[in-house]
C-alpha cells in the first residue's frame, strides 16, 4: 500500500510539473546558454522574487527555443556565448507588475532601474503594461555574455532603445545581437535593446498563466 501511495504521488508531481504541449526548457536543446533568470530572485525591479517564477528556468516555445539554439551555435564558434534573464512568463507576474508599478512607496530600486523616469510614469511611457509577450512564450530578453551594452537588463530608460545614442562599442554590440536573432527568426522590439519576439511564433493570439518550475 505505501509502494503504491509513494508511486501515485511521484505520478502526480510529475502531472504538475508537466509542460504544456509545445513549450519546452532552454536547456534541453541549448544547455550551453546561461540562465540569468532575474525574476526568480530579488534582483529586478521589484526588489522580490516575483509571483510564478517558482524555479529559476527558461521555459519557451518549442519553436523558439529551437532557434534560440541555433543563434547559440553559432556564437559558440567565435567563443562567445548568450545570456537570458527572462524567457516566458506567467500572467500572474505580468500581474504582479501592474500592481507594483501602481504603489507609490514601493521604489527601492529606482537609483538602479529606473533613476531618470518617475515611477508613476512607468506604465505610461510603456515600459510596464497590462499585457506581454512574454506570455505567449516566443519571446526572449537576453544578452551576449560579456559585451557591453550600454545599459543593464530592464532599465527604464530612453538609453535602453536599441538605437539610443550608448558609447560607440555598446552601440556595435547591440547591433551584433539584433542581426544575429534576426538572421534566426526573431523580430526585435525597438524600446528594448534585449527584447526579441519570434516572428512566427505558434501561439500569437494566446497567453499563459503556468508557473515556471524547475527541469526535471
Amino acid at each position: 500500500m505505501i509502494v503504491l501511495l509513494r508511486a501515485s504521488l511521484l505520478a502526480f508531481s510529475s502531472l504538475i510539473a508537466a509542460l504544456p504541449s509545445g513549450f519546452t526548457y532552454l536547456a534541453t536543446f541549448a544547455p550551453q546558454i546561461r540562465q540569468d533568470i532575474r525574476y526568480a530572485t530579488p534582483d529586478n525591479f521589484t526588489g522580490a522574487r516575483v509571483p510564478g517564477y517558482d524555479a529559476p528556468a527558461c521555459i519557451l516555445t518549442v519553436p523558439a527555443a529551437k532557434a534560440l539554439a541555433r543563434v547559440e551555435r553559432l556564437l559558440l564558434e567565435h567563443y562567445l556565448t548568450l545570456r537570458v534573464f527572462d524567457c516566458y512568463r506567467p500572467e500572474r507576474a505580468v500581474r504582479s507588475f501592474v500592481a507594483w508599478s501602481k504603489r507609490p512607496s514601493a521604489i527601492g530600486t529606482k537609483g538602479r532601474y529606473f533613476p531618470n523616469v518617475p515611477k508613476s510614469e512607468l506604465f505610461k511611457r510603456g515600459y510596464i503594461a497590462e499585457n506581454s509577450s512574454h506570455s505567449r512564450g516566443s519571446t526572449v530578453d537576453l544578452t551576449i555574455d560579456g559585451l557591453a551594452m550600454g545599459t543593464p537588463f530592464d532599465f527604464f530608460d530612453p538609453l535602453s532603445r536599441g538605437d539610443a545614442p550608448v558609447p560607440t562599442q555598446s552601440r556595435a554590440n547591440r547591433t551584433f545581437l539584433a542581426m544575429l536573432m534576426e538572421r534566426y527568426g526573431f523580430k526585435a522590439y525597438p524600446a528594448e535593446w534585449w527584447h526579441f519576439t519570434l516572428a512566427r511564433e505558434p501561439f500569437p493570439k494566446r497567453s499563459f498563466n503556468f508557473p515556471v518550475t524547475a527541469q526535471r
